[in-house]
C-alpha cells in the first residue's frame, strides 16, 4: 500500500502541515538539501500556479522537518521569464524572509543541464534535464490542481515536471505536437524521483488550464511521496467536481498519463493499493467518496 494523506480545508497554512504530518516524512527530510519545484509556469492566480501561502507553509514545514538547506529550481513560460513570474508571484521577497535559495532554470549555462534518454520511450533523441535535478540527495514539488487544455488532459504532479525541461526548445515543440504527449509527460519523470508531493486542491481548474480555466472550490491538500497515487487521486477529484470527457472517461488508471507511468514502474499499479489517510471527519467522508470513484 502506498499512502496519499488527504487534507479537507480552505486554509492553505494549515493543510500544508497537516497533510505532511500524515505522511510522517521527518526520515526523507532531515539533514538533506532539498531542491524544491513548485509551479511557476506563469503567475496566474492559483490554480494557475503556485499560491505564495502554500510555498511559505512548504517551505517552513521542510525547516520544521530539518532541511539542510532549500533551493527552490524553476523555469516558467511560454510567457513571461522565469524572473519575472518569481518577481510577479513575490517568491524573492519570500526567499529573502525566509532563508531560502533561488536557481533560475532558465538562466542556466550547458553545464547546469544533462542529456537524458529514456529507454524505450516515445521522445526521439530524451531530454535536457537539470543536473541539480539529477543529482539532488532530497526533492520535494508542490503542484496544482488542474486541467490541461492543450493535449495532456490534466496537469497534477507528473505534469509539473515538465517545468524541468527546457522552454523555447525543441523538446517543447516535440512534447507538444506528439499524439503521445501524455505518454511523453510520463516518461520526462523518469529522470528523478520526488521524496514529497504536495498537490494544492483548494482551488481547481475543472476546465481548461493550466494557466487560466473554470474555477471550482475543491477544499482540499494532498501529500503522497508516489506521483502516480497523488495523480490518480487528484483525477478522481476532477472527476467529483465535474470535469472534462476526456479527464471523465474510463477508469483513472486507464488515463494515458497514469497508465504509462505504471508502465514505468513510477509508483502504485492499481487503485487497490492507495490508501487514503485523513485526520478528521470530514476528510474522512470525503475520502470514502473519493476512494469509490478510484476504484470505479
Amino acid at each position: 500500500m502506498t499512502k496519499v494523506s488527504l487534507v479537507r480545508t480552505s486554509n492553505r497554512t494549515e493543510g500544508v502541515q497537516r497533510a505532511i504530518a500524515l505522511l510522517d516524512s521527518d526520515l526523507a527530510i532531515r539533514g538533506k538539501a532539498v531542491i524544491l519545484k513548485p509551479n511557476f509556469n506563469s503567475a496566474d492566480p492559483t490554480p494557475g500556479s503556485t499560491h505564495i501561502d502554500t510555498l511559505r507553509a512548504l517551505v517552513q514545514n521542510l525547516k520544521e522537518m530539518g532541511a539542510s538547506s532549500i533551493t527552490l529550481a524553476e523555469r516558467s513560460g511560454p510567457g513571461d521569464s522565469t524572473r519575472t513570474v518569481m518577481e510577479k508571484k513575490g517568491v524573492f521577497k519570500l526567499a529573502e524572509e525566509l532563508g531560502f535559495d533561488i536557481l533560475n532554470l532558465q538562466e542556466m549555462g550547458p553545464e547546469g543541464w544533462i542529456h537524458f534518454r529514456p529507454e524505450d520511450s516515445h521522445w526521439q533523441d530524451g531530454f535536457q534535464f537539470p543536473r541539480i535535478y539529477a543529482e539532488a540527495e532530497c526533492i520535494v514539488q508542490t503542484c496544482c490542481l488542474k486541467t490541461h487544455g492543450f493535449g495532456g488532459h490534466f496537469t497534477l504532479s507528473m505534469k509539473n515536471s515538465v517545468g524541468m525541461v527546457p522552454g523555447g526548445s525543441p523538446y517543447m515543440r516535440e512534447l507538444h505536437t506528439s499524439p503521445y504527449q501524455r505518454q511523453m509527460i510520463a516518461e520526462i519523470n523518469v529522470a528523478y524521483s520526488p521524496d514529497l508531493v504536495v498537490l494544492d486542491g483548494v482551488e481547481a481548474f475543472t476546465d481548461g488550464g493550466p494557466a487560466q480555466g473554470t474555477r471550482a472550490n475543491a477544499n482540499v491538500i494532498l501529500a503522497s511521496n508516489d506521483r502516480v497515487a497523488i495523480d490518480a487521486v487528484g483525477v478522481a477529484i476532477l472527476r467529483e467536481l465535474g470535469t472534462t470527457p476526456e479527464v471523465s472517461r474510463g477508469q483513472v488508471f486507464e488515463q494515458d498519463q497514469i497508465a504509462r507511468a505504471v508502465e514505468l514502474g513510477l509508483g502504485v499499479a492499481s487503485p487497490e493499493n492507495i490508501e487514503l489517510v485523513t485526520d478528521d471527519l470530514a476528510s474522512q467522508e470525503y475520502a470514502k467518496k473519493i476512494k469509490v470513484i478510484l476504484l470505479a
